[in-house]
């Protein structure tokens, strides 16, 4: 009985060694040739049980039993490659030269699912949800009678988290809804052909007025505004806080995953003059990674790499944390700026929109600007992200896919998180004896009034570098205009730059003759066919005689360059509206 006894001694004592040197091995899997991810490549441990699969985005997490333990990457379309685990991994695979016959797919990840790590696993990634969102409740935009009132003053800013939004709805099959689409962030998600300013100017206008496609007796006005834009190289340091949300609604497989990948797609265009913090929050946050050199990136994808979700949401502490962070390693000149990555779904201490608003309010006081990124689905906040990042100077982007985090912080690097001015607002001028009535289309929220003119308290939006902002109105023409009288419009620009009191302007006045709409150019039509879909999907009763084939009829006459082939991707959005779903197709279905 003792020698029995003593052995079980030895092999508890052998167990808790063994589970003493359990460590993890994470990190991404791309393709040797083109540098991006591979999905579904089934991870195992050498001579152990271990195994894992890589998601959508390349990610892995696995735990392994000892130091020095081998992991094997299996894909059919790969040549197999061992490679030592480490708490960060890259792992490169080459293409395989002929496909070949491996163990099916879906029943590797079956048998691995119990033990995958559940923020990695990614099963479920698209799956149909609802409904438990927020999104600001917007009232349209009506005609006003210039002879009244003249000015139409507006808020610039270049949101584009509605149209992403907008694209998960359709994708997953399910009603937009009417107030998650604001009208501007739909149109200015695309790219616009309109020149940058020179080096003497910060911002340059752009004007075109041709007649409404969907109401032949109105007009439309299209004023441009692109503002310079800045080699990467050349642009400001950057002093970066990632403030990520790792509560328990950020465990979906839409969420914290796609978070991880959107934020090393960041990490990997951040330079050496850089440098980032992350703080991660659930009922308390914490400080995962201090503030570190851009040039260590490995630390930073470590971090992100490592992060898991559960727990309560404590919005309010943690974004007192990480602007503390932000102004503790404050760059006079820099970028200063926090990065708030969650679904909006704040549960502890002040948690209403007005409270964040009076908070971040507060914050941007210290010269720290306040980037918001929405995921998921289920209980997006839509109107608390969209609010934090109006009133903190800062701008807001849905992240739906991948696709979506490398145009964001890849493709619009320096746009995204370099301001080139700020309290940016459009004041229109319309002349009475050319414009009965105007109507500007989105901009609801946007929206200002009894502006004074150089009034120091007024906030408009932000703009990034080599930002372009298009603003449409409809308007009704006067019916017997003044002969001589060509002047149109006046559109004053104001802002300030980042770190000046003082405002300043650009203006232009607008006499451009009336053409036909089929000679207007690609960016005009095509920002028409977006303002138009934008329309149809609110139910909008200024639609006239638009429909969805008016829509895809201008859209395809007016693709013109292409950039990202967002404009082609739109028109398979709006063919996917119209075929499933009735309510777009019967107008007085109830929305």
């Amino acid at each position: 009985m003792r020698k029995l006894l003593f052995s079980l001694l030895l092999l508890l004592g052998g167990l808790r060694a063994t589970a003493q040197q359990v460590s993890w091995a994470a990190g991404v899997v791309q393709d040797s040739a083109q540098q991006t991810p591979v999905t579904d490549v089934v991870i195992t441990i050498w001579k152990d049980t271990g195994r894992t699969v890589s998601n959508r985005y390349g990610l892995f997490r696995i735990a392994t039993p000892r130091t020095g333990a081998i992991l094997v990457f299996e894909h059919p379309k790969y040549q197999t490659k061992q490679v030592k685990a480490e708490d960060h991994m890259v792992v490169e695979l080459s293409p395989r030269a002929k496909p070949a016959d491996v163990i099916g797919l879906a029943k590797a990840r079956a048998r691995i699912a119990r033990n995958s790590n559940p923020n990695y696993g990614n099963l479920a990634m698209g799956t149909s949800a609802f409904f438990d969102e927020t999104y600001g409740q917007l009232y349209e935009n009506k005609f006003i009678e210039s002879g009244k009132e003249t000015a139409s003053t507006f808020a610039i800013d270049v949101d584009r988290a509605a149209y992403s939004n907008m694209r998960r709805f359709v994708r997953n099959k399910e009603q937009i809804p009417a107030d998650a689409v604001r009208i501007e962030e739909l149109v200015n998600y695309f790219p616009y052909n309109y020149p940058c300013p020179g080096r003497d100017s910060i911002f340059g206008i752009y004007s075109a007025y041709a007649e409404c496609p969907w109401k032949k007796q109105h007009n439309l006005l299209q004023i441009a505004v692109r503002a310079r834009k800045g080699a990467v190289d050349s642009l400001p340091p950057s002093n970066l806080v990632f403030l990520i949300d790792v509560s328990g609604s950020m465990a979906d497989k839409n969420k914290l995953p796609l978070l991880q990948a959107a934020f090393r797609v960041l990490t990997n265009n951040l330079r050496d003059s850089d440098k980032v913090a992350i703080v991660a929050y659930a009922g308390t946050p914490g400080v995962i990674l201090p503030s570190t050199p851009g040039s260590e990136k490995g630390k930073v994808l470590k971090a992100i790499d490592n992060l898991n979700a559960g727990g309560a949401t404590a919005g309010e502490a943690a974004i007192k944390m990480a602007y503390q962070i932000a102004e503790d390693n404050f760059i006079r000149g820099g970028n200063n700026r926090v990065i708030l990555a969650t679904d909006g779904d704040f549960n502890v201490g002040q948690t209403s929109d007005l409270d964040m608003e009076d908070l971040i309010e507060k914050k941007k006081e210290s010269g720290v600007l306040l980037t918001c990124l929405g995921f998921g689905m289920k209980n997006f906040k839509d109107s608390k992200l969209e609010s934090l990042a109006t009133k903190g100077n800062g701008n807001f982007a849905y992240i739906d896919n991948l696709e979506e985090a490398t145009k964001v912080f890849a493709q619009e690097f320096g746009g995204t998180l370099f301001t080139i001015a700020k309290d940016v607002r459009a004041m229109v001028n319309f002349n009475p004896a050319l414009v009965k009535s105007y109507r500007l289309l989105g901009y609801e929220n946007k929206s200002l009034k009894d502006v004074e003119e150089d009034s120091i308290k007024v906030v408009g939006g932000i703009v990034g570098t080599g930002h372009c902002v298009v603003a449409m109105y409809e308007i009704v023409p006067e019916e017997h205009p003044a002969a001589a009288d060509s002047l149109l419009a006046r559109v004053k620009i104001c802002y300030r730059t980042p770190y000046d009191t003082t405002e300043q302007y650009v203006q232009q006045y607008i006499t451009s003759p009336r053409s036909t709409f089929a000679k207007a150019s690609s960016d005009f039509r095509f920002a028409s066919s977006v303002a138009l879909f934008g329309m149809l999907v609110r139910k909008s009763k200024y639609k006239g005689d638009g429909d969805v084939k008016m829509v895809l009829d201008i859209g395809k006459a007016s693709l013109g360059k292409d950039e990202g082939a967002y404009r082609a991707e739109f028109l398979k959005l709006v063919k996917t509206v119209w075929k499933k779903t009735e309510w777009l197709k019967n107008p007085e279905a109830k929305h």
